[in-house]
């Protein structure tokens, strides 16, 4: 994940003595996690998110079913290819059935899951938000009928401006993220700790920012109770999240300049870094 150029010479652990949150969601912590204590960081989990199933499969059997008729797949995560994949497993709808479909996905993650089950991207934008999908994919689906596959709450950005070009969008839920209540109190407690208080908050989503804040519940930023996140980095993936956690009135003191967990790790390097160095 992180270029070894951006290391001091003869230096491996370029973020030992730093403490770091992660809060994805639990089944997807792992591979973030074991990247950032090969670093040398002490890392804690503590889950901002829960990925559940959606109240009902229905809409997303009867797209499946009828996928012949869909042009363009668009999908905006790992989790929706998944939640995709298990659906497709149930209803025995094979691969060939889905081989006419042009794919889009929004980012290498998400790209990486749907070729490990044997399909083809036809796209990724050059950034990995959805206004970068828009751009890549609006002189391509006029006429054309798209099918987005996506979690509950999103951004209505893909099909509005899709919509906008000319093409019938049908969106689809197949997962929904919710506040994981066995974290409040983790989170809560840590925070309050100077002695166990992380260096960095790493958030990868919207979703996990928002939760973020709602786990927090009465702890605020800038507290004088020292309580808050005094000397706490917020590490964000890219300028979506860091928009919703600055909506939040939560300070963002790292951004990725790639949408990456790469990325990520390598502003939370250099960032480090150029604080050593003051």
């Amino acid at each position: 994940m992180l270029d070894t150029r951006l290391m001091k010479p003869n230096e491996n652990h370029p973020l030992a003595g730093t403490r770091i949150l992660v809060g994805r969601a639990r089944h997807q912590a792992g591979s973030l996690s074991r990247s950032l204590r090969s670093l040398g960081a002490a890392v804690v989990e503590i889950p901002f998110l829960e990925i559940r199933k959606p109240q009902s499969y229905q809409p997303l059997d009867d797209a499946l079913k009828n996928i012949k008729s869909y042009d363009w797949l668009i999908l905006t995560s790992a989790n929706g290819v998944e939640a995709m994949w298990e659906r497709i497993r149930k209803l025995r709808v094979t691969r060939r059935t889905l081989k006419h479909l042009k794919i889009a996905a929004i980012g290498p993650a998400t790209k990486k899951a749907i070729v490990k089950h044997g399909l083809k991207v036809k796209m990724v934008p050059e950034e990995y938000v959805a206004e970068s999908v828009v751009k890549g994919l609006r002189d391509q689906v006029k006429d054309k009928r798209v099918i987005l596959i996506r979690a509950k709450i999103a951004r209505d950005v893909i099909p509005e401006e899709l919509r906008a070009a000319g093409a019938q969008v049908d969106v689809i839920e197949a997962y929904e993220t919710v506040v994981p209540e066995k974290s409040r109190a983790r989170l809560q407690a840590l925070m309050k700790s100077v002695a166990r208080r992380p260096n960095v908050v790493i958030f990868t989503s919207s979703s996990s920012a928002k939760n973020f804040a709602e786990l927090l519940g009465d702890i605020q930023p800038g507290s004088s109770s020292g309580n808050g996140l005094n000397h706490v980095q917020l590490a964000s993936i890219g300028p979506v999240t860091s928009a919703t956690l600055r909506e939040l009135r939560l300070p963002v003191a790292i951004e990725a300049r790639e949408f990456t967990m790469g990325g990520l790790i390598r502003a939370i390097v250099l960032a480090r870094y150029a604080e050593k160095a003051l």
